[in-house]
């Protein structure tokens, strides 16, 4: 497929694939500015919606709307907290035989899966069963903690699935 890819297309995804992490389009489109790459947002946004729809990238979707965008290396999966957004990588994939047999059997060329399991961490559920006073409080760290633990998660591709 690399054939009918843009010069845009080919960057982007060469950037991905170097970056080994996850992206939003609007940080990738603010890296690229900062590799002095001269490429609209529109652009990055086109060119991650093409390369999705060539199987060449992979995205997850977050709970609060916010895409991520990677090159594809591996299946990934996630615990995702509903209250305060954290997103943990998981290692095991149930997935990998079914993906396999529904290849063969239906002939449909999957190009990716994710799991996604949505709940609650045990910082939200303990800060659940504190008194109001200081639930907010305890959010507050929750919320500092999961911005460190995304960024960290997303700068990090140690885990590994199937």
């Amino acid at each position: 497929m690399a054939s009918n890819r843009t010069r845009n297309q080919d960057r982007i995804l060469k950037t991905l694939q170097a970056l080994n992490r996850e992206i939003a389009a609007q940080d990738l489109y603010i890296y690229l500015q900062e590799l002095g790459q001269k490429v609209g947002l529109a652009t990055v946004y086109r060119s991650l919606e093409a390369l999705k729809k060539q199987g060449e990238i992979q995205v997850r979707a977050l709970d609060s709307g916010m895409s991520l965008y990677s090159s594809i290396q591996r299946d990934r999966h996630h615990l995702n907290c509903v209250k305060c957004g954290r997103s943990e990588p998981i290692d095991e994939c149930p997935l990998h035989g079914l993906q396999q047999e529904l290849q063969t059997r239906t002939n449909f060329k999957i190009f990716y899966h994710t799991l996604e399991f949505h709940g609650l961490c045990r910082a939200c559920q303990e800060g659940e069963a504190g008194d109001p006073d200081t639930k907010d409080k305890d959010h507050a760290d929750d919320k500092a903690a999961v911005t460190a633990v995304n960024v960290s998660a997303s700068r990090s591709s140690s885990y590994r699935c199937c």
